[in-house]
């Protein structure tokens, strides 16, 4: 690869609930470009994946697209999909969101005890639901592998992040339990770590993407674990991702487990964590961002609203409690839509704190600090409301997107050898949160 002709950018894209983001970062891990769009069409759809993907591509400049030698992907962890082994999609994804209750006993018996693929809102439900009724030969795939595959023109890979509510196991490094005996175990994908180079652009996506012969695909993440690496959390301090839904990370010495607990491997460390349904998403279900700006200039952060909401955007929760059928509770509204928002962001901060607490109970260290990432780290009275309610102080960082911690991926993986684990521990190449 030619660095004095300028060869060598990284391109990372975040898959979000809400649309797609660009990041396009230099040799020395500085940000050269960024993009923002939504889907075309439904989110459900593989082939919005695919057409998000090739526009925003497009958006980028030609002498850019030129440059750039490695691309990686992060997506919504759970959200699967069934493909022909030439990855035509067998009918919509299964978004992250939807619990199947009624798969919970068979896939608890498939899996380890403590795997958080035994979860009514795990990946290993959905999959069997969307294998009821299959006929032929198929392939499971999550969102950022689905699209990776299409990449490579190769959908026989999976990315050990998106595949933990699948079943994978990562501490032995194989499928959990009896999934590798099912006669249907020729579906699960072909596992490999983040950062892992997987080969060239294929033929296809190359030509729509118009990016140059050997650009680089490399296995990233999920879009969570992709906002850690953007923030670069250092000892003591945890997580927040303030998007469509709620996510907490931080570091353990300690692998954990429970139902509805994430645990990665990033940089060599052990990252743990869960996804609440509630978040941002429900903020819109009430209000335009134009109301949510003037509403909270309103707020009193230092007055509490008296309101007990449990912001869920519908029936169901994953974390800090795993209850398919947990209610929201959204009401009684009073007369002041700045005192129903109050109420609407002390519900999450509620649920943001019952989350830090299930973790510590699990065996994760305490925590001294909390960075908020996402577009709600844009609200200041927010912020002094959790602030109170965590007991904690909260940084907000809007500006550290997930599609430069995915980038940082596809930078280290530049100098590997083809196929090996990634030797750069991508947090080296972060820049520390001021």
């Amino acid at each position: 690869m030619d660095r004095a002709l300028g060869v060598g950018l990284a391109l990372g894209v975040d898959l979000g609930s809400s649309g797609l983001r660009l990041a396009l970062l230099n040799g020395q891990g500085k940000l050269v470009a960024e993009r923002q769009a939504a889907y075309p069409g439904p989110f459900e759809a593989a082939a919005s994946w695919r057409d998000g993907l090739v526009t925003l591509v497009a958006s980028l400049e030609p002498d850019l697209r030129r440059r750039i030698g490695a691309i990686a992907l992060d997506g919504t962890s759970g959200t699967l999909l069934r493909c022909d082994p030439n990855g035509s999609p067998l009918g919509d994804a299964l978004p992250y969101h939807r619990a199947c209750p009624e798969q919970q006993p068979a896939c608890a018996a498939m899996v380890a005890d403590g795997s958080p693929a035994a979860s009514a809102s795990g990946s290993l439900v959905r999959a069997l639901a969307l294998r009821q009724g299959a006929d032929g030969p198929g392939l499971l795939r999550h969102q950022a592998d689905w699209l990776m595959g299409w990449l490579l023109g190769d959908w026989r890979w999976g990315e050990e992040g998106n595949n933990l509510k699948l079943g994978w196991d990562l501490v032995e490094s194989c499928w959990s339990g009896t999934l590798s005996s099912q006669n249907w175990a020729s579906e699960l994908p072909e596992v490999v770590a983040s950062g892992t180079r997987l080969g060239a652009l294929g033929a296809c996506a190359r030509t729509l993407l118009d990016l140059e012969p050997g650009c680089l695909v490399v296995a990233g993440t999920t879009d969570a674990n992709a906002a850690v690496l953007a923030a670069n959390p250092q000892p003591g301090e945890g997580i927040t991702v303030l998007g469509t839904t709620l996510v907490l990370k931080q570091f353990s010495p300690e692998p954990i487990s429970g139902p509805g607990i994430s645990c990665h491997r990033l940089g060599g460390r052990w990252l743990v964590g869960g996804a609440s349904n509630a978040g941002g998403g429900v903020l819109r279900q009430f209000f335009s961002d134009q109301d949510l700006a003037e509403l909270s200039r309103q707020i009193n952060p230092d007055r509490p609203s008296g309101l007990r909401l449990r912001p869920l955007p519908r029936p169901g929760e994953r974390f800090p409690v795993d209850d398919p059928g947990l209610e929201p509770v959204l009401g009684p509204r009073p007369v002041s839509d700045a005192l129903f928002l109050q109420g609407l962001l002390e519900g999450l901060a509620a649920i943001e704190r019952a989350g830090w607490q299930r973790l510590r109970e699990l065996g994760a260290p305490p925590i001294g600090r909390v960075i908020s990432l996402g577009g709600g780290a844009r609200n200041p009275q927010w912020r002094l409301l959790r602030q109170r309610c965590l007991g904690l102080p909260v940084w907000n960082r809007p500006n550290l997107s997930a599609a430069a911690g995915v980038a940082r991926l596809a930078l280290g993986a530049l100098e590997q050898e083809p196929g090996a684990r990634m030797g750069t521990d991508p947090l080296a190449l972060a820049t520390p949160a001021p």
